[in-house]
């Protein structure tokens, strides 16, 4: 067949014997193209996501930090299409990953603390206590928040920390240990039973107040979505008492059962900064100590300095410890 171009079964043939793309692969450019724009307007309006329905506001701000497994899988797609704008279209939201989460990756720790503190879910189905008890006694902390205590496994703590750790105080399933004195020990009112306990630390340089709470368990249901409405009302109540607190040195650590990039706890970690994002090195996944892929475990201070932040291995638990160094 003659003339300026022929129609064959690869494609449309122009007069300089170029191939231009087919429609359907054009189209499938335009998704891509589409994909990659919306993920960067999730990714940088993140706290714009609605809570209303499901919380998804929070399940998405949970996972922010995975988006990037999104940004990889649209520029492979870009690539595998023969899509120039997908492929260029990728670079939206790769910067706005880059911009929210490449300081993480810096090491941040330093010298100079004087003042460590680990905490640590233990588990209350954990099958060997005394495993994760001794654990967290190597650990050299000044102080130990534990979370989720079993009332069963109370006295195996006790006698694994009592030679390094000689001041304790257990409310419920929340516990402190510390080579300091413990002064003025109460529990927090955030759930109808004892999760939170606040005490004042009586250091070599001076008073520190410490929180350490268990906010309540959050669920991913089909029908319910995101069920975190128990836990949000917790933490509200812990910032209640974390704005109400006199000393000016707070330290506030357990179980969040969220994310610090969780709008939904900002009144609780607004106020204050985290010792991960400020002197880690990663992200500092905690949550399951298999395979970490959230940090809901958390370590939050005002009126001190973090020097470093860091996880501990695997104590036995299904979550992992985390740690930081203070400068008081």
């Amino acid at each position: 067949m003659s003339g300026t171009g022929t129609i064959g079964t690869t494609g449309t043939t122009g007069t300089a014997g170029t191939t231009a793309p087919r429609p359907r692969t054009r189209a499938r450019g335009r998704v891509l193209v589409a994909a990659a724009v919306l993920l960067a307007a999730l990714m940088a309006g993140n706290s714009l996501v609605p809570n209303g329905v499901g919380r998804l506001g929070s399940l998405w701000q949970t996972v922010l930090p995975w988006s990037g497994v999104g940004v990889v899988l649209l520029l492979l797609l870009g690539v595998l299409r023969r899509s120039v704008p997908a492929v260029v279209a990728v670079l939206a939201p790769a910067l706005v990953w880059t911009v929210l989460f490449a300081p993480a990756l810096v090491d941040g720790r330093a010298g100079g603390g004087d003042f460590t503190v680990v905490s640590h879910n233990v588990n209350e189905e954990n099958p060997d206590p005394g495993r994760t008890a001794r654990a967290l006694a190597a650990s050299g902390a000044d102080v130990l928040a534990v979370e989720e205590l079993a009332s069963r496994a109370q006295e195996t703590y006790r006698r694994e920390l009592a030679a390094r750790y000689p001041y304790s105080e257990v409310r419920g399933g929340v516990g402190l240990w510390s080579r300091y004195p413990l002064e003025e020990v109460e529990p927090v009112d955030i759930m109808p039973w004892t999760r939170a306990l606040r005490a004042t630390v009586r250091t070599p340089r001076g008073p520190v107040a410490l929180y350490v709470a268990h906010l309540a368990s959050v669920r991913v249901h089909p029908a319910a979505g995101f069920t975190t409405a128990r836990r949000d009302e917790a933490a509200d109540r812990l910032a209640g008492a974390v704005r109400a607190e006199p000393l000016p040195r707070v330290v506030v650590l357990g179980d969040f059962n969220g994310s610090v990039d969780d709008s939904a706890l900002h009144a609780l970690t607004g106020p204050l900064r985290s010792a991960q994002r400020e002197a880690g090195n990663g992200f500092g996944f905690t949550w399951p100590a298999a395979f970490p892929v959230v940090r809901i475990d958390q370590i939050l201070v005002k009126g001190v300095a973090p020097r470093a932040a860091w996880t501990l291995p695997d104590t036995g638990s299904d979550h992992l410890p985390v740690a930081a160094s203070l400068r008081l």
